[in-house]
């Protein structure tokens, strides 16, 4: 479920918060500013660009020549870009995120080029990587018959969701198509104090929900929650429960917090009651929860189906129906 990130010439450059205040801000909306920045990549404008820097982006590059060099490299990879083919802009962590897909000269699939930008004008993180795309699906027009409820109580915010591999990585997966993860953010963060400890993450503990009325199918509860930063990809799901709802339609409810797991398989479970907390186990990161739901009660054996709530608000306006989407601050109504 965690995405390994496969940047084009193997290079992924990430930054994290700074005090960092670049001498001129681009102006523009943030889609403007990504398209700025990507001129300036392209042109080869190194040195401006150093100027947007965070010192963490600046420690991975080396110096200015190490930008144009990874420009230079790019071209002689990936040749010149032919057109846009898809661009979007969306909030992130405080700042925005800046997505363009482009077909290239030398490239035999879409390339895509990422900008994490923050509201003080600094680069936050920059990524050059080839395109992914959605699995095939028959579902994409599948009226849900399940009427779901948010998994949790207060604002959320949607790391990954949508139909889309740019906002959603697991539609690159059959079973994952319509998946979701989820984790609490505060002023521009998952945490305060200690990175190094689960207990530091917002959303660590927090009550998980059954999103529907169901049956316990299968549940775990015996697998130590990770480090923060080490996966355990022998244990995918981690400490999980999974609901069948009838008509096919199966919850997954994944990372849970060890010894946190309430129910047990075979017990029934209205929608809202708390099936367990949000941990850090299995194949993830830092704390968060997975949800998704699909055609069958077996772990990439089935068919993801699309997943709409019913009742919350999303940045804030109030949604009746819908699928969240990357980007979304998410709460019930």
């Amino acid at each position: 479920m965690k995405r390994i990130l496969a940047a084009l010439l193997g290079l992924f450059a990430a930054g994290c918060d700074s005090e960092t205040i670049p001498p001129e801000p681009i102006p523009g909306t943030p889609l403007e500013r990504g398209r700025r920045y990507t001129e300036l990549f392209y042109e080869g404008e190194a040195d401006r660009l150093w100027a947007h820097f965070t010192p963490e982006l600046r420690k991975l590059f080396g110096s200015p020549a190490g930008v144009r060099e990874f420009a230079a490299n790019m071209r002689r990879e990936a040749g010149t870009e032919r057109g846009v083919l898809d661009e979007q802009a969306i909030p992130w962590l405080g700042g925005d995120l800046y997505h363009r897909s482009a077909s290239f000269s030398g490239a035999s699939g879409p390339v895509w080029i990422e900008w994490t930008m923050s509201v003080a004008g600094t680069i936050e993180a920059f990524e050059v990587k080839p395109g992914v795309p959605e699995a095939p699906t028959r579902s994409l027009g599948y009226a849900t018959r399940t009427a779901l409820r948010l998994p949790f109580t207060g604002d959320w915010f949607v790391v990954w969701g949508g139909r889309s591999t740019f906002q959603n990585y697991h539609a690159a997966t059959v079973d994952q198509r319509f998946a979701y993860d989820f984790l609490v953010v505060r002023d521009g963060r998952t945490f305060a104090g200690n990175a190094a400890l689960n207990e530091s993450y917002f959303c660590f503990g927090q009550p998980i929900l059954a999103p529907a009325a169901g049956v316990v199918r299968a549940a775990a509860d015996g697998i130590a929650d990770n480090r923060p930063g080490v996966m355990n990809a022998r244990e995918p799901l981690g400490n999980h429960v999974v609901l069948d709802h009838g008509n096919g339609e199966f919850s997954f409810l994944a990372h849970l917090q060890r010894g946190s797991v309430a129910v047990q398989p075979g017990r029934e479970v209205r929608a809202g009651d708390v099936v367990g907390r949000c941990g850090n186990s299995g194949n993830s990161t830092e704390a968060h929860l997975h949800y998704h739901l699909q055609n069958t009660a077996v772990f990439g054996a089935g068919e993801g189906l699309p997943a709409p709530f019913s009742s919350y608000f999303a940045n804030p306006q109030a949604v009746e129906r819908g699928e969240p989407t990357r980007g979304q601050h998410i709460r019930p109504h």
